[in-house]
């Protein structure tokens, strides 16, 4: 075999190789943004079934609390702006919101034992804490896939390949500051 040949077959080796890491680092980052995608409409999932459950159980409670029409706008706003949301920082905010209020109506609620024991309320407060587990979970699964992907767009040698092709990176879905401190909620 020639000397030329060998040189020539190296370097067809070598652009074969080069291509495959490039079509394959590639095809594994497309892969992972889709997965984040995936799982960030699995917590919109929730998040919407959640929103649409709270009217249902703000007019359970309204029927019983007249007076309380602040906590009802508050429930409102914040279900509304959860519902606008378009990145999870802004669902974030809104869904922070939305949990603060609805702990000061299921607080009303607790004063109201008539309406502790209706069944409609019963129901829709099941209803409600199912899905915030639902919430709950897929926000991990999330947050998971966001780490992975974050990961692989980060490191070497795909942090080259994620910024010739504009890969960024993925926003977790966080918490607002504050939230981890029980809400004070005095009706005096």
């Amino acid at each position: 075999m020639k000397k030329g040949t060998v040189i020539i077959a190296a370097v067809v080796a070598l652009v074969l190789i080069v291509a495959g890491f490039v079509i394959g680092g590639y095809n594994n980052m497309v892969k992972a943004s889709e997965s984040v995608d995936n799982k960030w409409s699995q917590v919109e999932t929730y998040l919407q079934r959640r929103a649409d459950l709270i009217p249902n159980l703000v007019n359970t409670v309204k029927g019983y609390a007249k007076h309380e029409s602040d906590v009802f706008t508050q429930v409102s706003d914040a279900r509304t702006r959860l519902a606008g949301a378009t990145t999870p920082e802004e669902a974030a905010k809104a869904n922070g919101d939305l949990t603060a209020g609805l702990g000061r109506l299921l607080a009303i609620a607790e004063s109201y034992p008539d309406l502790k024991a209706n069944t409609n309320f019963i129901q829709l407060q099941d209803e409600l804490t199912g899905t915030e587990n639902r919430i709950s979970t897929s926000r991990k699964d999330y947050n998971d896939e966001v780490k992975s992907y974050n990961q692989m767009v980060k490191v070497f040698p795909t942090n080259i390949l994620a910024g010739i092709f504009g890969f960024g990176e993925k926003t977790y879905f966080e918490a607002d500051a504050g939230s981890e401190k029980v809400p004070n909620v005095n009706f005096e």
